[in-house]
């Protein structure tokens, strides 16, 4: 149970991890387009199957309800969508480590071995 949950984990935090990277790149070299698809559709997938409910909400409000007269307001928008991400990144990284120091007491079983 332990190790699937740490799989589980482990495998959600890696792909916030491609996400922000993918994120902070389209930020720093202004990729406007690359930056909405990735805050519509990658966010609020990862967040859908993540179980993050409020950040996918946050991701779909950006769009439909007060879609963002200038381009400040919505790199602003952006700029507070991954701080959000970041926090359920460290908390991530939080949860591993506590994984792997619980993994690390579990005894491993004996083997026996045919004789």
């Amino acid at each position: 149970m332990l190790h699937c949950n740490m799989i589980n984990s482990i495998d959600t935090q890696l792909r916030l991890e491609d996400l922000l990277a993918d994120m902070h790149f389209a930020r720093k070299h202004d990729q406007l387009g690359r930056l909405a698809l990735l805050a519509y559709c990658e966010v609020k997938g990862w967040a859908r199957w993540a179980g993050k409910l409020d950040v996918a909400d946050t991701a779909l409000r950006m769009f439909s309800e007060n879609p963002c007269p200038s381009k400040e307001e919505f790199l602003t928008n952006i700029d507070k969508l991954v701080a959000l991400l970041e926090l359920h990144e460290h908390e991530y990284q939080r949860t591993n480590a506590c994984y792997a120091m619980k993994a690390s007491t579990v005894r491993p079983m004996a083997r026996v071995l045919p004789i």
